[in-house]
């Protein structure tokens, strides 16, 4: 899903837990960090693994040694990022965009 880089990302957090396939624990960084989506996955009934924001009064529970499988997710867009042209992001219709990430994406799992 592509949002404007101005964005939050717990704005599109909402739509993007509707397509979640069933889990056990879901693992996002600190932007999804919302009450609103950490019911959401609750009632589907799942565990959110979320840290919490610097600035949370109550800290939520949270696994650091269970976060650690995130890296790998990280890893994938660090390898994305170097692709020059979704770097910059060249193209400025998303269709186009969405379709070199995925070409991009398919590369580099392939390799």
């Amino acid at each position: 899903m592509l949002t404007g880089g101005q964005v939050a990302d717990c704005t599109a957090g909402a739509l993007l837990l509707e397509q979640l396939p069933d889990c056990n624990i879901l693992h996002a960084d600190k932007g999804y960090d919302a009450n609103a989506i950490r019911r959401q996955v609750e009632e589907r009934g799942a565990i959110p693994n979320i840290p919490p924001k610097a600035n949370r009064n109550w800290k939520n529970c949270f696994s650091p040694f269970l976060y650690r499988n995130r890296n790998a997710i990280e890893r994938m867009f660090c390898r994305l990022k170097g692709f020059r042209r979704i770097a910059t992001r060249y193209d400025r219709n998303a269709a186009n965009f969405l379709a070199a990430v995925c070409i991009a994406a398919a590369i580099c799992h392939w390799l």
